[in-house]
C-alpha cells in the first residue's frame, strides 16, 4: 500500500480492491460485509426505522471524537430517536487524493470501536476518490436501519403539562470542534459524541409515557424545541437556571460569541414525557453514563402557543427563535 490515497484507489480496479481488502475490511469485518457484494443481506423483521446522514466535519479529529466516531453515532442516534433498535449501517467514503493512509486507518479504527460500543455492524459501503482540491480530506455518508421497538414517538403526541428533559450539558460538541478548528486557545472541552441507543433503551423499558425523542445536533436545543411546537396550539417554557452548561463551555461561548442553546450536541437527547412519569424517566437516565447529568429544563404550556420562551433569573421572559444562519459551520 502507498502512504497516501491516490486516484488509482478510486478506479474500481486492483488498487481499490487492495484498499478494501487490506485496510477497510480487516477493521470493519463481519459476515455480512465479508461477502463484498453490491449490497448486504441481513435478517430483519419489520416495521423498520431507516435514516441516513453525511459528515463533513473539520478538523477530522477533535477532542472527544473524530469524523468516524461521529458518522456512526450520528446515524445510530437518528434511528434510536425514531424508537428503533439500530442494527446495521452502510458507509460510503469520499476521499480526497493525497489523504495519508494512516489518517484513514485511524478513522476506520474509531468507527470499529464505536460500532462495538453501540452494538451495530457496518454491512455494506462504497469508496470514491476525488481529485486533490475537490474535497476536504474525507467525507463520510452513513445510513442506518433497525427494528422499530417503540412506535408512536412524535411531536404530535405532546400535551400541555408535559415535562421537557435534557440528558446532559449543552454545547460540548460545537464548542470543542470550534476551538479545535480555530486553535484560538487550549481547552479541556471534550465533544459529547456518543451513541445513545443504550440510553433510549433504559428510558423506554420502564413503560413511561414518552412523547418524543430528538438529539439536538445542528441548531442545538433551542432550534430542536422550536421544531416540536411549530404550528401547534401550545408552547414550551424553559427555566434558564435549569439549563445545564459547564463553566468551560459557557466561557468558550462567551469568547467565541456563541449561545450554548444553539450549539450542536452529538451525545445528548431531548425528551418530552408525561408529567407523572418525569421522575421515573430521569431516574432511568441517571443510571447510565450518557444520562447521568439529565435534568428537567422546562414544561409544555398552552400560555404561549407556538413559542419557545425562556424564564430568566430576574423574572423576565424572552422568546427563543430557531437558529438563523450558520452559527457553527461544519460541526458534523
Amino acid at each position: 500500500m502507498d502512504d497516501i490515497i491516490t486516484l488509482d484507489y478510486g478506479s474500481g480496479g486492483k488498487k481499490t480492491a487492495r484498499l478494501i481488502q487490506e485496510t477497510i475490511l480487516p477493521r470493519l469485518d463481519n459476515p455480512a460485509l465479508r461477502v463484498l457484494g453490491d449490497g448486504a443481506i441481513v435478517p430483519l423483521e419489520g416495521p423498520l426505522c431507516f435514516s441516513t446522514d453525511s459528515f463533513v466535519v473539520s478538523p477530522l479529529f477533535f477532542p472527544g471524537g473524530d469524523i468516524g466516531k461521529l458518522a456512526v453515532c450520528g446515524t445510530v442516534n437518528d434511528v434510536a430517536m425514531c424508537g428503533g433498535e439500530p442494527k446495521y449501517l452502510s458507509c460510503s467514503f469520499i476521499i480526497e487524493e493525497g489523504l495519508p493512509l494512516e489518517t484513514l486507518e485511524r478513522v476506520l479504527d474509531s468507527m470499529h470501536r464505536t460500532c462495538e460500543s453501540a452494538g451495530v455492524r457496518i454491512v455494506t459501503g462504497d469508496t470514491k476518490v476525488v481529485e486533490r482540491g475537490r474535497g476536504d480530506q474525507l467525507y463520510i455518508n452513513t445510513a442506518g436501519i433497525g427494528t422499530l421497538r417503540y412506535p408512536g414517538l412524535s411531536p404530535a403526541a405532546i400535551r400541555p403539562g408535559d415535562a421537557v428533559l435534557l440528558s446532559g450539558t449543552m454545547g460540548d460538541h460545537g464548542t470543542a470542534v470550534m476551538l479545535a478548528r480555530s486553535a484560538m486557545a487550549e481547552s479541556n472541552i471534550i465533544s459529547d459524541c456518543a451513541p445513545l441507543n443504550r440510553l433510549v433503551e433504559r428510558m423506554m423499558v420502564i413503560g413511561a409515557a414518552v412523547r418524543v425523542l430528538r438529539d439536538p445536533t445542528r441548531g442545538g436545543v433551542a432550534t430542536t424545541l422550536n421544531e416540536f411546537i411549530e404550528g401547534t396550539g401550545f408552547g414550551i417554557e424553559l427555566e434558564e437556571d435549569a439549563l445545564p452548561v459547564t463553566p468551560a463551555v459557557r466561557a468558550a461561548c462567551d469568547m467565541l460569541g456563541l449561545d450554548p442553546l444553539y450549539c450542536a450536541n452529538e451525545g445528548k437527547l431531548l425528551c418530552v414525557v408525561a408529567p407523572e412519569d418525569a421522575a421515573r424517566v430521569l431516574e432511568a437516565m441517571h443510571s447510565t453514563e450518557e444520562g447521568k447529568n439529565a435534568v428537567q429544563i422546562g414544561t409544555v404550556s398552552s400560555r404561549f402557543p407556538g413559542k419557545l420562551t425562556l424564564q430568566t433569573p430576574l423574572g423576565g421572559r424572552r422568546i427563543l427563535q430557531k437558529l438563523a444562519g450558520a452559527q457553527l459551520p461544519r460541526i458534523c
